[in-house]
């Protein structure tokens, strides 16, 4: 019994040893998703900004012992990502059209005094920190261990974050998830998923609410 337990606390050992990066990546994010919902700080943008962009990136830096701008933050291949944002904003238009006569999403995004312009700039800041966390930290930090497959890793919570929302846009979000990831993938930059991402949040809520 004792030498079975050595053996075991040996193999756990070897185990985090081979994936300390990827346990530590996905531990954190998970972390700052659930300190987030239970503990905020500030308004929503602020504790958004401060979890899921300034502690993932003290996280690269200090635990990590990487460059941040390795994880999406350079501008990547633009040729190939600016075309991505094209078509997905084209495409996006359309559909965001149509779904902005659908009851449900009407009432759940109608806002009194909609202000344009601090929606804006508050969705700037809280949509790069959720990219970010997302697109830039899961992605890029597990896609040397897992290839393309990180795509769909990272899609999974967010999908999540989105439960409580709407049922017809948290079901959509698995195929933007995995659309964001492999563009971001492919452009080898997280902007392109923040820039469509804000323009989406950006254009809808112009057409529920003006």
């Amino acid at each position: 019994m004792i030498r079975l337990f050595k053996e075991e606390l040996l193999e756990l050992s070897h185990f985090l040893r081979r994936n300390s990066s990827e346990i530590t990546l996905i531990s954190s994010a998970t972390l700052f998703l659930a300190l987030n919902q239970y503990n905020r700080i500030g308004s929503e943008w602020i504790s958004e900004f401060l979890y899921f962009a300034v502690l993932p990136i003290l996280v690269i830096i200090f635990i990590l012992r990487k460059n941040p701008l390795d994880f999406g933050l350079r501008p990547g291949n633009i040729r190939i990502w600016g075309f991505w944002v094209v078509v997905m904003c084209l495409i996006s238009a359309a559909v965001l059209y149509a779904s902005s006569f659908i009851p449900s999403l009407q009432v759940y995004y109608h806002t009194e005094k909609f202000n344009m312009l601090n929606y804006f700039l508050t969705n700037c800041v809280l949509l790069a920190a959720w990219e970010f966390i997302f697109r830039g930290f899961l992605l890029f930090g597990l896609r040397k261990k897992f290839g393309e497959a990180s795509i769909v890793l990272q899609m999974v919570p967010f999908v999540l974050m989105h439960l409580g929302k709407p049922e017809l846009e948290t079901i959509s979000t698995i195929i933007t998830g995995i659309l964001f990831g492999y563009i971001v993938y492919r452009g080898n930059s997280f902007w392109p998923a923040f820039i469509i991402h804000l323009f989406i949040n950006v254009f809808f809520l112009f057409l529920v609410n003006c």
